[in-house]
């Protein structure tokens, strides 16, 4: 049982990323194809510009994910996780929405491509609330100090809240 995390790592690992190239080939083969046969007006650049560069992000995934193994079939390197967050999340939210994007101009017609602008808008998205997360912790370290400090005074206790709800409010003595 050496290495069993790094054999299911290894094992995962594999798996996503010959499903992911399977499908990623498929949509590219499936467009390249239709494009031909309905001779469309538009021109391959906006396939180019926004499809492309997700071949290079799954270049990148599977350089980074894919297992190794030595000469006699032990496992050498697993690789990294491929279900990390932060920028790997990231890369494989682009790599699935561009596969969407190929499905729906497949469809529709290459106006769909626009679906594509919602990458950078939600990039917009998540940059604007790191930033006021990260602002709302530095609020906090004030202190008691500033806008925190006149909420002192309301804030109750769960003793004095239940005790209130009851009713027993004016029974509560002070010495």
């Amino acid at each position: 049982m050496a290495q069993k995390a790094a054999k299911t790592l290894a094992t995962r690992n594999g798996a996503l990323l010959n499903r992911t190239h399977m499908i990623s080939a498929t949509l590219h083969v499936l467009f390249l194809v239709l494009h031909q046969i309905f001779q469309r007006p538009r021109s391959l650049k906006p396939y180019f510009l926004l499809a492309v560069p997700t071949l290079l992000i799954e270049y990148y995934l599977d350089r980074v994910g894919r297992p190794s193994y030595n000469e006699d079939g032990s496992l050498r390197s697993a690789g990294e996780d491929l279900n990390a967050t932060g920028l790997t999340e990231y890369m494989w939210d682009i790599l699935y929405w561009t596969q969407g994007c190929i499905v729906a101009v497949c469809v529709f017609n290459d106006r769909a491509w626009w679906l594509w602008a919602v990458v950078p808008l939600y990039s917009v998205y998540l940059a604007y609330t790191t930033v006021m997360g990260v602002k709302k912790g530095f609020a906090g370290m004030g202190g008691g100090a500033g806008e925190g400090a006149g909420d002192s005074e309301g804030a109750k206790s769960k003793r004095e809240m239940k005790k209130e709800k009851r009713g027993d409010r004016a029974k509560v003595r002070t010495r």
